[in-house]
Formats: C-alpha cells, structure tokens, sequence
C-alpha cells in the first residue's frame, strides 16, 4: 500500500525516521553476506531475509524503509550468470519486498528505492574514495539502466546514497532527470569534505534548483559530520536535510572487523531536527534498536 500523501508533502509537515544499516540486520538474521554481491545477492537467494530485515525496522519505529538495490547492478549480477531480464525483475523485487514490509503497518511508511555509487558495484571500497577514472558522461551511462527499472517498480523516492564526489553527484542527477519519483542525494563524507577531498559547500551545490530533489545531506559517515554539514547543506540548497550516519565504529579492512566504539547518540536527533533534518536515521552497525531510540527522540508518545 502506497502512502496516501507523497514524501515531499510528509517532509514539510515534520521530521521522519529512516531505518539502519540493512546490512548488519540481515547479519543479525543469520545470513552470509561475504559474497562481493553483499545484501544483493539475497534479492535472488533469500528475498524473505530481505522483507523481514525491512519489517524489524518498520516495528522500530522506521517511516521510511530502503531497498535492497545499493549494490544491485547489471554488471554484477551479469558476472553471476544473470540476463538482463532477470536482473530486472530482481530490482523490481527489491521495490516490492520493502513495500511488502511497509505495508503492514498501513499508512505512513515510505520506500526509498538505493542507487547506490559505482565503487558500490565494484566492491573494493572505491565508494569512499571516488575518482574512478570515469567521465560523467560514463558514470550517467552506467547508472540510467537501473535507475529506469527501480523507477518503474514504483518506489516514493530514489536514495541517491553514499556519493563520495561531484562528478557521480552530476551523473546520478542526470540519470533520473525525467523518471519521474523524487529523490534525494546523500554524500558520504569524511573531515568536513566529500571522500574525495572536495568543498561540501560545492557538492550541495549541484542540487540548488532542482524541484526533483526533495533533501539533500550525508551519510555512511561518523556521527560528529552531521552537524556541520547539514547546516551547510540546507544553506547552499534551501532543501530539507537527510542524514544518517554510521554507528562510529571504523571498519578495518585488514582485520576484516570493526574497531573503536559506538558514538552514535540517539539524542542528537532532536538537535538535528531543530537545525533542519527532515529525514534522519542510521547506516552501516545502527540496527532497529538505534531506530527506535530514534523515534523516541523524534516522534515522542507513538
């Protein structure tokens, strides 16, 4: 069941809880997600881990759920065998699985449908650092395929997700110009400035005066990033914020582990809110019960 008033609509009436890190739920549901497909490869082996994941974060407290598409790509999924025919239909599925579980509690949750970056699909951590070698017009080309099919499988709105520069920034935008679902454009950040080294103030500025844009913000980040650039983002764009960042922890690819503690603060959120952030929630290592600390914060007595 679609929501009866559209994401924009909801943001200007108040603040919305996203869900966490899908990842580290489905982990926490006992899947193996060592395959360089990661959560993707459950859209064709496991697509009920998928839902369930979805609805542990809607029973949290989530309003808005996101797709099971980050990593889902024709280029992956074609190394696995798969025509593109029926990666089609796995990213259409990955729409219907979150709507599945956001729909059991009726009206009032959203599906955000993930685009997530090139480096996500290569699966060697480019996504924080960017700066593939690709020309815009190159990165464009690789994401409009599935930008199309999540589009037409009818998500609220697309996740332009941990973008770690400008130039895949413009790229996805001219990707979904004319889809027809909103969006949002989400950087992953690191001291201030995109992964790839540039200004914040200069990566927000893509978005300034594009309607389809309905937030713009961070995520897949530390914590302490968020306030800084989310004041930055709503005063180059004038946009609603969306941020949701890691839990803190600091993943060590050599160990194969995470390391250092938790910093995420469910109690920052009311902070963020009054600051501008209509759309706030966790990443990577925050599960349901960050969520639903969350909406304690921010949605008080539901």
């Amino acid at each position: 069941m679609k929501p009866v008033r559209t994401l924009a609509e909801a943001l200007g009436e108040g603040t919305l809880v996203l869900d966490g890190g899908l990842s580290n739920q489905l982990e926490a549901q006992g899947c193996d997600l060592s395959d360089a497909l990661w959560s993707a490869r459950l859209l064709a082996d496991g697509p009920e881990q998928i839902e369930a994941a979805h609805a542990a974060y809607v029973r949290a407290g989530a309003r808005v759920v996101t797709t099971a598409s980050y990593q889902a790509t024709f280029e992956g999924f074609a190394r696995r065998g798969l025509s593109r025919a029926e990666t089609a239909r796995l990213l259409a599925r990955s729409v219907e699985l979150a709507r599945a579980a956001a729909g059991r509690v009726g009206e009032g949750v959203w599906v955000a449908a993930s685009v997530g970056p090139y480096g996500a699909m290569l699966a060697d951590g480019s996504e924080y650092r960017g700066r593939y070698g690709l020309s815009v017009r190159e990165l464009e080309r690789f994401h409009r395929p599935r930008v199309e099919v999540l589009a037409a499988a009818g998500p609220d709105v697309l996740a332009l997700e941990t973008v770690p520069d400008v130039d895949e920034a413009e790229a996805l935008l001219r990707a979904v110009d004319g889809c027809g679902v909103p969006v949002w454009l989400s950087y992953t950040v690191e001291g201030g400035r995109t992964r790839a080294g540039q200004e914040l103030a200069e990566a927000f500025a893509v978005v300034a005066g594009n309607d389809q844009v309905v937030a713009v913000g961070i995520n897949c980040c530390d914590p302490a990033e968020v306030g800084a650039a989310m004041e930055l983002a709503g005063a180059v764009t004038g946009k609603p914020a969306v941020v949701y960042p890691n839990s803190g922890e600091r993943w060590d690819a050599a160990g194969r582990g995470w390391r250092g503690g938790v910093t995420f603060d469910p109690s920052r959120a009311a902070v963020w809110a009054g600051a501008g952030a209509r759309l706030i929630g966790g990443c990577c290592r925050v599960g349901p019960p960050g969520i639903a600390a969350l909406a304690r914060v921010l949605t008080p007595g539901s």
